[in-house]
């Protein structure tokens, strides 16, 4: 889900991540020791970086991330950079389990969220290309008891202009998910929520990000092709581009595919839900934070079903690397529906990311980040240069708030400029 209130090799590790018990209490002193453990890898791809460059891109990168992860109380991630002229490096930092102090592994599966809403619009737009629907069509046409239906396009679905409220944001879900993680949400429930609140706008006069267009986009993508979702993500993208370690679960199964790390949160949904996102926190509020905030707590196995084809994607660094230059170079559209995807977006709050058509602008680095319990993930490919950042963490949000993996891909995103 989208992060902002979630309605958003050389060397491997010997030690798999795995399913282990939830964990205990531990000092923070032993997390922040944990944080300090790194594990560089050689490149799998074409793109080939001196060892110099690597070495000079990895020395400057590892001391800003750690301390960045140090500051939000990340306990791992892994992440991949590469840009022409200063090389490429991959690397995982940190633990993958609080209890057992299992390093997380650069193959390890994780939870991408809302990076999941990439995949949905390419299937759309796929659909657009092959005449079965079109971006002017009316949401009315295939859900007809969606409000304003009558007047919200799949346009307006796909680049977050619909007007409709996100479910997400809705407090007694909220309370229900925390009080029942293991629930199966059914994606007509989600919608049912949604539809009991007005509309935020009507369509066209706004943006506002919201979950439940997403929902209504995957419900879609089922009722044209006949088949469960999860099928049609895995033969149209998934398959033709070799993401072998990628896969969007049934609704039914909270499981991750070993090797996996374990997925933390400070505190519960409801309180990620009312409490407004803040800036990083200097050193002193962080030192305050720190200390009164506890350990995080451990959501690995909470059913994600209420993200589905909004956010319930689970992948790995590899894979994610193989998407993100797909998606931002328009490897499975036509140009022209490409084009479409990218030409108009609009600003989604004041200085913060553009929105197309299921694809965020970041200065010039197309992609998109997600957020789910337990994990917060940040994916860019910028096509004028040739540059790639991901970053995968196993912690929702730092205490404050802080997206870990949006704020640490800044962090890259800086150096590179």
């Amino acid at each position: 889900m989208r992060l902002a209130r979630l309605r958003i090799p050389a060397i491997h590790h010997s030690q798999p991540a795995g399913r282990a018990p939830r964990p205990g209490n531990r000092s923070l002193r032993s997390l922040l020791v944990m944080l300090a453990i790194v594990i560089p890898l050689a490149l799998p791809d074409s793109t080939a970086a001196s060892s110099s460059e690597e070495s000079s891109l990895q020395e400057t990168l590892q001391p800003l991330i750690e301390a960045k992860m140090k500051e939000l109380r990340v306990p791992g991630a892994v992440l991949y950079v590469q840009a022409p002229g200063k090389g490429a490096w991959k690397a995982a930092l940190g633990t993958g389990n609080l209890t057992t102090g299992a390093p997380i592994r650069l193959d390890d599966r994780l939870r991408i969220g809302s990076i999941t809403k990439t995949f949905t619009a390419t299937i759309i737009l796929q659909l657009v290309d092959e005449g079965k629907l079109k971006f002017d069509d009316l949401v009315s046409k295939y859900q007809p008891e969606v409000p304003n239906g009558s007047s919200i396009t799949i346009r307006q679905l796909l680049n977050m202009t619909s007007g409709l409220y996100d479910y997400v944001e809705d407090k007694g879900l909220n309370e229900k998910i925390d009080a029942e993680p293991g629930k199966v949400w059914q994606p007509k429930q989600l919608l049912t929520v949604a539809f009991h609140h007005q509309p935020y706008f009507a369509p066209g006069k706004g943006i506002h990000y919201t979950n439940t267009n997403y929902i209504l986009l995957g419900l879609m993508i089922e009722q044209i092709t006949g088949k469960p979702v999860e099928h049609v993500f895995h033969d149209r993208i998934f398959g033709p581009l070799g993401m072998t370690e990628t896969s969007m679960p049934p609704r039914s199964s909270a499981a991750i595919p070993n090797p996996h790390p374990r997925g933390y949160m400070f505190g519960t949904r409801t309180e990620i839900v009312e409490r407004p996102l803040s800036a990083p926190l200097t050193p002193e509020q962080a030192a305050k934070v720190n200390v009164a905030a506890g350990m995080p707590n451990d959501v690995t196995d909470a059913n994600p079903s209420w993200g589905w084809t909004a956010g319930s994607v689970i992948s790995t660094l590899h894979d994610v690397n193989i998407w993100a230059k797909a998606l931002a170079t328009g490897t499975l559209l036509s140009p022209t529906s490409q084009r479409e995807r990218i030409i108009r977006t609009m600003a989604l709050t004041p200085g913060g990311p553009s929105y197309g058509l299921g694809i965020m602008d970041f200065d010039g680095f197309r992609g998109h980040n997600g957020g789910i319990p337990g994990f917060q993930s940040w994916m860019g490919y910028q096509p004028g240069k040739h540059a790639t950042v991901i970053v995968l963490t196993n912690l929702l949000f730092a205490p404050d708030g802080a997206g870990p993996a949006d704020y640490i891909a800044k962090d890259i995103r800086e150096h590179l400029q």
